[in-house]
């Protein structure tokens, strides 16, 4: 039944973001002779991996289907978890990035494409950013007790993880096969693959420019977000928190973001869109204020600022976005969403590691605050003119 397709979406969710290798990653790069600078090189390069394969992979879902590119790309996931099973060194490594890169951009935005068209058929649209909040909770609940679990079975061998991780993934091949395809405009385009990419991306952010904005915004809220995430074991290390809690810590942090995603269409509700969206940047911009001027274990709780801006921008802004735009398209447009939230962060990400390097994260911090609030600023002035707000 199609049905089905919405807790199986909950179960791949779930494995996908079983990550037990988390909390030691850092620490597994070193131990196979990687220098931080190797590690951050290597997470650079997943992310343009992943700007690089986003929207064909979108586009690939609205043309060939949204059930053969989730399961090419839970069988990618695997493949690349079986690799860096099988690497020592930077290039098996790097190979292994790549590949999740591109399982990972398969997977992007087609899931939701496939929740908001079952939705759709089964006239149940408007519990869209409901259950999208509570796919959202069910991988962050996921990724928080894989935490837990990662720290304790990296004491047999940091490889160990992997293994796991590896199990783990193999079982989100089968359930992707089990979905069932719901009806839709299929996206038809007489002049290639190229052109035809070219033209849901000038749609997005062009032609349509509440769409335009509300990418852009959504993309620079995510990305001061996501910039802070990899802050956080750093300032764990800074103010003293002992190693045996840093998978502890991650853990509570992903459930809260869980916790918020499931209540996202509450907060949404309790004090109207415009409040909302608006409040998103600026709670951001708080936290990193907040985390510039305290340096103690007790500051570490305003990392929830940023945790609950995670769990409340994808489902009310993906929500808002799917409302904008048809099925034929609608996975292309949600890949150009993610695009663009993983260009401003690839871009500012790498600059505000290097202020940390160079000065103190208070200077870093204060800089990134400001330089996300100034573009949030701006892509709200934009919504408002053009009446989206």
């Amino acid at each position: 039944m199609l049905k089905s397709n919405i807790w199986k979406l909950y179960l791949i969710q779930a494995l996908r973001w079983f990550m037990v290798v988390m909390p030691v990653i850092v620490l597994f790069f070193q131990e196979n002779g990687l220098s931080m600078t190797d590690i951050l090189v290597l997470q650079a390069l997943f992310s343009i991996a992943i700007i690089f394969f986003e929207i064909p992979s979108g586009y690939f879902s609205d043309v060939i289907g949204r059930k053969k590119t989730l399961v090419l790309g839970s069988v990618l996931g695997f493949i690349g978890f079986l690799i860096y099973v099988l690497s020592f060194g930077f290039t098996g490594f790097l190979i292994a990035e790549l590949t999740l890169g591109l399982g990972a951009s398969m997977i992007s935005g087609t899931d939701s494409a496939i929740l908001y068209d079952t939705l759709i058929q089964l006239d149940r649209q408007n519990e869209y950013a409901k259950i999208e909040g509570r796919l959202l909770s069910v991988a962050n609940f996921s990724e928080a007790i894989a935490a837990v679990i990662g720290g304790f079975v990296a004491v047999i061998s940091l490889r160990t993880p992997f293994y796991i991780e590896t199990m783990v993934m193999f079982f989100t091949i089968p359930l992707a096969f089990s979905l069932i395809e719901p009806q839709r405009h299929r996206y038809e385009n007489k002049e290639g693959a190229f052109k035809g990419i070219l033209k849901i991306v000038g749609y997005s952010m062009h032609h349509n420019r509440e769409v335009k904005w509300l990418i852009l915004y959504s993309g620079f809220v995510g990305a001061s977000t996501l910039t802070m995430v990899w802050f956080i074991q750093p300032y764990f290390k800074h103010v003293g928190l002992p190693l045996a809690w840093f998978g502890v810590a991650w853990g509570i942090l992903n459930v809260s973001v869980g916790i918020f995603s499931i209540y996202a269409y509450k907060f949404e509700l309790a004090v109207g869109r415009k409040k909302a969206l608006i409040s998103l940047i600026f709670i951001s911009f708080a936290g990193y204020v907040l985390l510039a001027l305290f340096h103690s274990l007790w500051a570490i709780i305003f990392f929830l600022l940023f945790y609950f801006v995670r769990g409340i921008n994808g489902p009310v802004l993906k929500d808002y976005v799917n409302r904008l735009i048809t099925s034929d398209m609608r996975a292309t447009v949600l890949s150009v969403k993610s695009l663009i939230g993983r260009v401003v962060f690839a871009v500012v990400g790498p600059f505000i590691g290097y202020i940390k390097d160079l000065y103190t994260f208070k200077v870093a911090f204060i800089t990134s605050g400001s330089l996300f609030v100034c573009f949030g600023v701006v892509s709200l002035f934009f919504l408002q003119r053009n009446r989206a707000l």
